[in-house]
C-alpha cells in the first residue's frame, strides 16, 4: 500500500503516527510525508527542515514532500486543498494519517478541515494527536511497543524542539512515551498511537 502521513509543521507527523509509519514500512509498503511549512516559527527553517529529513531517512520515507507554507499561517481556503491534493495525485495513497481538528495551534485546525476535503476520495483517513491536541476519542490502536525505541529516535532528531514542550524538565520523547503508554492501557497492550477514524474500511 501507499502510505501518506500530512503534517503542518516539522515532527508533527512523528509524534502522532510514527509508530504506525515504522510498521507499515517494516512490513513493506511506500510511506510518504507531506509537511506544510518548516515550522521557522519554534527554530530556523533550514535546521528544522533538515531534522525532518533526518528523520524520515529512519522513517525509510520514499519521499518528502514540503507545502511551502509558513507557520502559523496555513489558512483553510482552497489553494491548502489543492496542495494537498496534488500529493494526493502523486501518492495515490491507499492510507492517510493528518492532524486533528480540535487543536489549539490554527495550522493544525485548518489543515485537518482542508484534509477532510482533499481526501473525500481516499478510502481511509485516520486523525492523529499531538501534544496541542484537545478532546480527542480514539477508536483506532496500533500497537507500537516493538518500534516504540525506533519512534523515540525520530524524535530525538528533531534536535532543536526535543526540550521545546513549555513544561519545564519535560522533553517531547518524555511526552511521547508518557502518551503511548496511556494510549497503550486503553488499547489493552503496553503502548499504542491512538487515532480517530474519519473513515476506515474493513476489507473481507
Amino acid at each position: 500500500m501507499n502510505i501518506l502521513a500530512i503534517g503542518a509543521h516539522p515532527d508533527d507527523i512523528d509524534f502522532g503516527c510514527g509508530g504506525a509509519l515504522l510498521k507499515y514500512g517494516e512490513n513493506g509498503h511506500n510511506v510518504y510525508m507531506l509537511i506544510l511549512s518548516k515550522g521557522e516559527k519554534g527554530g530556523d527553517p533550514e535546521i528544522r527542515q533538515r531534522e525532518q529529513e533526518s528523520s524520515a531517512q529512519l522513517l525509510k520515507v520514499k519521499k518528502l514532500f514540503f507545502g511551502g507554507y509558513l507557520d502559523t499561517e496555513i489558512t483553510l481556503d482552497r489553494e491548502l486543498i489543492i496542495t494537498i491534493e496534488k500529493v494526493l495525485d502523486k501518492v495515490k495513497p491507499d492510507f492517510i494519517f493528518v492532524n486533528y481538528l480540535d487543536d489549539t495551534h490554527q495550522d493544525h485546525r485548518n489543515l485537518a478541515r482542508a484534509a477532510m476535503s482533499a481526501t473525500r476520495h481516499v478510502k481511509n483517513v485516520l486523525f492523529f494527536e499531538g501534544p496541542t491536541t484537545q478532546h480527542f476519542t480514539p477508536n483506532v490502536f496500533i500497537d507500537i511497543e516493538t518500534v516504540l525505541d525506533k519512534k523515540l529516535e525520530c524524535l530525538k532528531a528533531h534536535a532543536s524542539q526535543v526540550r521545546k514542550t513549555n513544561i519545564e524538565d519535560l522533553t517531547i520523547v518524555e511526552v511521547a512515551k508518557s502518551a503511548a503508554n496511556f494510549r497503550g492501557i486503553q488499547g489493552k497492550v503496553r503502548y499504542a498511537e491512538a487515532f480517530q477514524s474519519l473513515r476506515l474500511f474493513i476489507n473481507i
